[in-house]
């Protein structure tokens, strides 16, 4: 990997990724258009009905125009999302297009992405570049956000302009991607495919199944916390836009300092410490209107509990399955992810607009809880029965 083409790519990554951090808005865009959070649950159960379609199609294009020129195009389709969104009217015949845009074009680069770095590093150096990635993916995420909620506040921006400017950098994205598959050209023969989902029922059959369940969790509390901030500190002295700056903050120094140490340490402890971190998170949620220290506690929290165990769970979801399949594990794990990440609003927007903030915060919190009690069962269960091949 030449240091200027990985400049295309992360630079690409980072813009894309601020297409998805842009859903984070929607529960203000829909209450600005005269919805309410019910409208964002909807719109995000589009988006998951988008990712799980992309999938599939990633498995069959990749291998014939290009991982790199596959992202390109999955970039375009989030920013074509991202835009959608300010211009079509939510009640309209057209209203379920841009979640399902925005859905299918996440799903699409963040299996594209990664398979694009694993062709083009080695196995020594893979493992420094996916840190890069996904630190980098990740100030795309909650940066964008952050910033929106600056521009909004600070200088008067509306909710669609905001969405209209980070439709273009999407686009600008596409670009950058489409020149790194130009300078970077890969031979498409040596692409490892992904696995189909047939093989769910070998894969339950280990501890495999535990880490899928517990990263579709730990995403309802991702998605609960973000998607729905600026709902839940509505009326409170804490704004959303601090917790976005926070939150993204915390990830990458947490990443860029402890990445390498929580990789070396025991993975089971690493887990059940972030995890009980990850919900205490929460649980500082419920005093966030009363102080803003709480507010800043449970962005810092979650940033380091969520953003170091996603990759130590990834990494046990694919350890903890027979050799054979774990192409499909981590297909899943993919899948489990998106189906919290999206899945959860549709939910969570029904138990803040009928049951209240504290409802919401609740729930979050049992899931977060309920992934580190999964946790520990699967410590419990028998490694024996995993194939040594």
């Amino acid at each position: 990997m030449r240091p200027l083409n990985a400049l295309f790519v992360l630079a690409g990554t980072l813009l894309a990724a601020s297409g998805y951090g842009a859903t984070f808005l929607l529960s203000m865009h829909f209450r600005t258009a005269g919805g309410s959070d019910l409208n964002t649950g909807v719109a995000l159960v589009e988006a998951m009905i988008g990712t799980f379609l992309s999938l599939p199609l990633v498995d069959w294009f990749a291998p014939r125009i290009g991982a790199a020129r596959l992202s390109a195009l999955a970039a375009l389709c989030i920013g074509l999302g991202v835009t959608a969104f300010a211009l079509v009217p939510p009640m309209s015949a057209l209203g379920s297009m841009p979640g399902f845009l925005v859905g299918f074009g996440w799903g699409a680069f963040s299996l594209a992405a990664p398979m694009t770095l694993s062709e083009r590093t080695s196995d020594a150096e893979r493992g420094a570049w996916f840190l890069r990635f996904g630190t980098i993916q990740m100030m795309g995420i909650g940066g964008c956000p952050a910033v929106a909620a600056f521009a909004i506040r600070s200088l008067h921006w509306s909710v669609g302009g905001v969405l209209y400017v980070v439709g273009g950098l999407c686009a600008v994205a596409a670009l950058l991607l489409e020149i790194f598959a130009r300078r970077s050209p890969h031979s498409s023969t040596s692409l490892v495919q992904v696995q189909g989902l047939r093989n769910i029922g070998a894969i339950v059959r280990t501890r495999a199944a535990y880490p899928i369940l517990m990263i579709a969790l730990c995403a309802c509390v991702f998605s609960g916390l973000m998607t729905f901030q600026m709902s839940l500190m509505q009326g409170t002295g804490s704004q959303a836009g601090a917790f976005f700056s926070f939150y993204t903050f915390t990830v990458v120094v947490a990443r860029w300092l402890l990445g390498r140490l929580v990789v070396n340490v025991p993975r089971e402890a690493a887990t059940k410490v972030l995890l009980g971190l990850m919900v205490l998170g929460v649980l500082a949620m419920f005093a966030a209107p009363y102080h803003p220290m709480f507010h800043t506690a449970s962005a810092v929290l979650l940033g380091t509990g969520y953003g170091l165990a996603y990759p130590i769970i990834q990494v046990q979801a694919v350890n903890d399955s027979h050799a054979i399949h774990r192409q499909a594990a981590l297909t899943w794990f993919v899948v489990a992810y998106f189906a919290g990440v999206f899945g959860f609003p549709a939910v969570g927007g029904w138990v803040l607009v009928h049951m209240g903030k504290v409802a919401l915060i609740t729930l979050i919190a049992a899931c977060g809880l309920t992934a580190f009690l999964l946790s520990i069962m699967r410590d419990r269960r028998s490694a024996g029965s995993l194939s040594k091949a």
